[in-house]
């Protein structure tokens, strides 16, 4: 896999993935973004947003400054060719079958140790329809263990364009990213015993997110 670090430049599969989705999302959805300025210019962060579409991933990431990571399903680096140009996307896998990925948290803490952004499903999976869900407490836990920045955003338009009833893109609606100011680990770490404090990290989280509304 490809080995991350604070000095790696973006890759040229990654530039070309930004290139092909500002096509899609600018020319077919007519994408706006608000608050593209919340984005930190350096050091680590985390980009918390809700999920409703295979678009999501790429949604959020392709107009920011600079790259992020992302989180795919361990199954797709099966193949070489997979793992080759998912690495090149700055994709880590996970096993969303596991109970827990203990090698997925620990890649994540050490890609913000290193001052990275990360995007993270605060719900953990795509909405069923199209509202959002329950937090995990998942994206506490890594918040609290790295104090990294979090961004809360939201991503409106996406369930209607491509939920996980459909198997085809609908070219219908407009396409809406709100990233938020961010919050920093004194908003969202209440301290305090583990569990109930990821528990509660997650949830301040998600009601930021849960606020957010298109200007």
């Amino acid at each position: 896999m490809v080995k991350h670090n604070l000095m790696e430049k973006e890759t040229y599969v990654y530039k070309l993935a930004r290139f092909f989705s500002s096509l899609l999302y600018r020319g077919l959805y007519r994408v706006k973004l608000t608050g593209l300025e919340n984005i930190p210019e350096n050091g680590a962060f985390i980009l918390a947003t809700n999920h409703a579409s295979f678009l999501d991933p790429p949604l959020v990431g392709f107009a920011l400054a600079r790259p992020i990571y992302y989180f795919a399903r361990k199954t797709l680096f099966r193949f070489w060719i997979g793992s080759w140009f998912l690495d090149r996307l700055n994709t880590i896998p996970v096993d969303r079958d596991g109970p827990s990925d203990i090698a997925a948290f620990k890649q994540v803490l050490s890609i913000l140790g290193q001052g990275h952004g990360m995007l993270i499903f605060p719900e953990g999976t795509r909405s069923r329809d199209g509202k959002l869900q329950a937090v995990k407490s998942g994206v506490g836990l890594l918040a609290c263990r790295s104090q990294a920045i979090v961004v809360p955003t939201r991503i409106f338009g996406s369930y209607e364009a491509l939920s996980r009833h459909h198997k085809l893109p609908r070219f219908k609606g407009r396409l809406h990213v709100v990233y938020d100011k961010p919050m920093l680990p004194s908003e969202y770490d209440p301290q305090g015993p583990s569990k109930l404090r990821y528990a509660e990290a997650s949830n301040r989280i998600m009601n930021r997110i849960r606020e957010l509304r298109i200007p």
